[in-house]
Order: C-alpha cells, then sequence, then structure tokens
C-alpha cells in the first residue's frame, strides 16, 4: 500500500471512529470503573458506591451516552424507526412534509416516530433523548435552534441527523430548508411593489418561533430600504391562531392609523386579519395589502384569496428522505451535499 493510500484509508478510518455511537465501554473507560459496574449503575443507581456513580454520571454526562433499550442481540443495531420532531403537531405547516417523509420512508421498510416539543428546548432534548435510547435508524428535527443539552446528544450519537425547514446556520450534521429572512424580505418587497408605505409584520409566539422571528426581522431589514413611512413587528405571546390574527390587525390599527400593508408569520393569522377587516369594513386590497406564509389549503379559496408565500414542504419532505435514506445506505453525504436548499415561492393573489 503507498503512503497516499495509507494516508486516505487513515482519514476514512478516524472519520468512521467519530460518527460511532458513545457506548458503555466508552463510559467505563471514562469513569475508570468495569462496564459491569456501569451496567449495574443503570439499572440499579443505589447498588454502585456513591463515588463510582458520581463518576459514571459525569461520564455519561460528559461523553452525551444514552442508554440503548432495543434488547439483546439488537443492541449494537440501529432499528427501522427514524424520529421525527416538529415544534408542534397543530401546525398545519409540517404535516405536509412529515407525509411525504412517511411515504418516502415506509417504502424502504422504515417506521416513523413523531414527536412535538411545542418549541419548548427542554421538551425537544426529552424526545431526543428518548429516540436515540430506541437506536433510530435516523433523527430529524425542526430548525437549526436547539439547547446545549440536545446538541451534544446528536454529536455523540452517531446517528445520521437531519434539521429541516431552515439553513442560514452551522447544521449539526445534515439540514435541508430555505432561508427565513429572505422570506420575510420577499414579503416586504412585494408590499413596496404596491405602493405601500406603512408596514407591519404581525406574528405570534415569535418569542419561542425563531424562524418566525428570522422572517419578521427580514421583513422590517427589507422595509427599511423602501420609501416608507413606518414599520413595526407586532407579537401575540400565544399561538399563532385565526383569533390571534384579528387581534394582532386590532393592534396594528391602534399603533399605525395609516397602516396600509401587513405581512404574517402564517395564514391562519393572515385569515384572522381578513376576517377582520371585514368586520371593520376595510377593503382588501384597497385599504389593507395582506401576504401571508405557507400556502395552506385556504389560501386560495377565501375571500379575497390570499397572496402568500409557499415554503414547499413537500420538497423538503422528498430531500430529507433522499438525504436519510442516501445515509442509512453507507454514502453519508458530505460538503456542500450536506445542505439542501428548497427555496421559497411567492404566489400573488387577491389580497395585494
Amino acid at each position: 500500500m503507498d503512503a497516499d493510500s495509507s494516508s486516505l484509508q487513515s482519514r476514512g478510518t478516524r472519520k468512521r471512529r467519530k460518527m460511532q455511537r458513545v457506548t458503555m465501554m466508552d463510559v467505563a473507560k471514562l469513569a475508570q470503573v468495569s462496564p459491569s459496574t456501569v451496567s449495574l449503575y443503570l439499572r440499579k443507581p443505589a447498588a454502585v458506591s456513591p463515588a463510582a456513580g458520581q463518576e459514571i454520571a459525569r461520564a455519561i454526562s460528559t461523553l452525551g451516552y444514552v442508554p440503548n433499550l432495543v434488547a439483546g442481540g439488537l443492541a449494537a443495531a440501529s432499528s427501522k424507526v427514524v424520529s421525527i420532531i416538529v415544534p408542534s403537531i397543530r401546525n398545519a405547516f409540517f404535516a405536509e412534509t412529515v407525509s411525504t417523509l412517511q411515504s418516502e420512508l415506509a417504502a424502504e421498510g422504515l417506521q416513523v416516530l413523531l414527536g412535538h416539543s411545542e418549541y419548548g428546548e427542554d421538551q425537544e432534548e426529552a424526545l431526543v433523548r428518548t429516540a436515540l435510547s430506541w437506536a433510530p435508524a435516523a433523527i430529524i428535527l425542526t430548525g437549526l435552534s436547539h439547547g446545549a443539552g440536545t446538541r451534544k446528544l446528536l454529536q455523540a450519537s452517531g446517528v445520521p441527523i437531519v434539521e429541516m425547514w431552515e439553513l442560514g446556520g452551522k447544521p449539526i450534521d445534515m439540514a435541508v430548508g430555505f432561508s427565513h429572512p429572505q422570506v420575510g424580505a420577499s414579503a416586504a418587497r412585494h408590499l413596496l411593489s404596491k405602493g405601500r408605505r406603512t408596514l407591519a409584520f404581525l406574528g405570534a409566539r415569535m418569542q419561542e418561533d425563531h424562524r418566525a422571528e428570522k422572517r419578521a426581522s427580514g421583513f422590517a431589514e427589507t422595509a427599511s430600504t423602501g420609501d416608507i413611512l413606518s414599520c413595526e413587528i407586532i407579537n401575540h405571546p400565544g399561538a399563532a391562531t385565526v383569533e390571534a390574527g384579528s387581534l394582532l390587525l386590532n393592534r396594528a390599527l391602534q399603533q399605525l392609523p395609516t397602516l396600509d400593508g401587513i405581512a404574517c408569520s402564517n395564514d391562519l393569522i393572515a385569515l384572522g386579519a381578513l376576517f377582520e377587516c371585514q368586520r371593520r369594513g376595510i377593503a382588501v386590497p384597497d385599504g389593507i395589502a395582506v401576504v401571508g406564509f405557507g400556502d395552506l389549503d385556504f389560501s386560495a379559496s377565501c375571500i379575497p384569496s390570499l397572496t402568500t408565500i409557499r415554503p414547499s414542504g413537500d420538497l423538503i419532505g422528498r430531500e430529507v428522505a433522499r438525504l436519510i435514506l442516501t445515509s442509512i445506505h453507507g454514502e453519508r453525504p458530505e460538503g456542500a451535499a450536506r445542505i439542501v436548499d428548497t427555496g421559497h415561492v411567492l404566489i400573488e393573489r387577491r389580497s395585494t
């Protein structure tokens, strides 16, 4: 074997080691105890001496170790389960993506395990820990913002990880999605092109929904470059619902009496704003132009039909499935191939 081949083989070996799951042996080595002591601690912590237990707990935390609950001879293998974690199962945005993923993965004999974090980092970490304990074939998360504990667990797992619905940061492993600031910028440019000069971005739960907050920031930044009178970001602390859209429009009109253009963090909020305009006798788009996000089922048929931005949730699902299946088949993507930009499309209808 020549030097170049030896070097390539060495790098490949190091790379494979880096992606391996942290094992009980690793914990035992770091804690300087036997694997049987670690096993006993995991089953009956009180049966291990306090000193040994303390060292084992410290090693588990340091390494991000998760006990594998797959029984017997399967303990070193991956299951046929792919864990998908979304912020909320009540959010219709993710339904199309999850449905596509389920179809694509089922065709390869993989089953989906769905969890929702309710936008909470602690809940997301608990879901990741549970998923890892069953040796998943892969884990799919939503967005790029995660707690430190979640990141440590995933980085130590060796499991293929895909973060979906967002680009713009450094992924843990692989990512499929689009830039949320660019979505906000597209909405602002569209309203500016219609001659709107007093603008507002209406969003909900943006203190937790970081992607909506980024759309709002992109909207405000782009609006500030145009010939505008003012632009405000208005947030509702609760869920992004039709009712929230009505409340937000009321607040926007109180703060901005000359309001003539709004972008909404999703189509449900936009629908609520349309209803409130009807109640107040405000013509859309003559009085206020409205832009949504998501292109949900009702967007084309409500009155007036809603101008919105489609994030292509089905395409996201197909690309996530492709990366997972490629990784499972031993050809884990590298470099630029690990990040897939699915883009977004503004669909103009009668609300602008």
